[in-house]
């Protein structure tokens, strides 16, 4: 399943995204054709169960079409509308087969089956018609809301990318279930995080691409300079940072099923943010002033690593969530957790908003 993922999803995406339309994106157009291909393609409700109307996919099949979400600036939430329709299909609800929204955080209450409180950077959430939430309390919920229940605020991320705020006052949920014992109530975060590092793997490959396909041809006192030692020391740095941060955000995909990763999803989110930075700044200074230019593709990849490395916490969330976590277990309970893939109190759901 996982080879017929990738070749349609990219045979799909090299044929309907371009430069052109991500600048007409960002200005606040919504490719609705492209999303009815998608939704066609069935690729948004692939993570559900087949009974709840999905494909059955598991998470080692998909990391293919979000990296290639990544790769291609893909200027829609097709990434979240999988997380999305996973988590209602775990809840025992009906995937629903269009856009759907997340939020990175949110204050909402839940009194008599009646939704309260405001939802925090939604992408996509002036474009989307329902968004899914969790309700904390001694039983966290699950729920479904319709957008046009919500006062909305609108704002961008320094990709352009839509990440709006949404208020709602007493609204009833479209649908709501509990929450599965085994789902903590930040399975949106940390489901967020897995699918910013596999977004970040593959927006380093084209970055890296875009860079080496550059130097190769770009001729400077009679030569290639891709031939200059300063050139290719940088373009190795940048290959090894993209191969963690790919090998790393896979890792944490092949590991998922019906929870989450936690230890491999905090790992490759350090990574994928770290490999951002250094890559981004890399691929600029190979490129020279050209790859900052509004025309040119390179800074649409490189503004989305900007963004992205932030989004469902930082590099510094990460690492700090980790680093707390191999102290609780102590010295004894280090290489056993390396080699089990489970560290002490990782899964926590107490997170600061880094």
């Amino acid at each position: 399943m996982r080879e017929l993922f990738e070749s349609t999803i990219e045979r799909l995406l090299t044929d309907l995204v371009n430069p052109e339309l991500i600048r007409r994106c960002e200005a606040g157009f919504w490719p609705a054709e492209l999303w009815s291909a998608i939704e066609a393609s069935g690729f948004g409700v692939a993570a559900a169960p087949e009974a709840q109307g999905g494909a059955g996919a598991s998470w080692d099949d998909l990391y293919v079409v979000v990296r290639a979400a990544g790769r291609h600036n893909l200027p829609l939430p097709l990434p979240e509308t999988l997380l999305a329709n996973w988590l209602l299909g775990r809840c025992g609800l009906e995937a629903r087969n269009e856009a759907l929204g997340i939020a990175m955080r949110g204050t909402l209450t839940l009194v008599d089956q009646r939704v309260s409180g405001e939802l925090l950077e939604v992408p996509w959430g002036r474009d989307v018609e329902h968004v899914i939430a969790v309700v904390s309390g001694e039983q966290p919920s699950l729920v479904l809301l319709a957008c046009r229940d919500a006062t909305l605020r609108t704002q961008r991320n320094t990709a352009g990318e839509p990440r709006d705020g949404l208020s709602f006052s007493n609204a009833a949920p479209v649908a709501i279930a509990a929450l599965p014992a085994d789902l903590g109530a930040d399975v949106l975060w940390w489901g967020g995080a897995m699918l910013r590092s596999a977004q970040m793997a593959g927006a380093l490959e084209a970055t890296l691409d875009l860079s080496t396909r550059y130097a190769t041809e770009r001729v400077q006192f009679g030569k290639p300079i891709s031939a200059f030692q300063a050139i290719q020391h940088q373009l190795a740095q940048m290959a090894q940072h993209t191969g963690s941060a790919a090998v790393s955000a896979e890792a944490a995909f092949a590991e998922s099923s019906d929870t989450l990763a936690a230890w491999q999803i905090a790992a490759g989110k350090v990574c994928g943010a770290e490999a951002a930075g250094t890559v981004a700044a890399m691929a600029h200074a190979v490129h020279g002033a050209i790859g900052f230019t509004h025309e040119h593709a390179l800074q649409q990849g490189t503004r989305r690593l900007w963004a992205w490395r932030s989004e469902f916490g930082n590099l510094g969330h990460w690492a700090q969530r980790l680093g707390h976590s191999v102290c609780q277990g102590g010295a004894a309970s280090l290489w056993p957790a390396v080699t089990s893939g489970h560290l002490f109190a990782l899964n926590s759901s107490t997170r600061s908003t880094a």
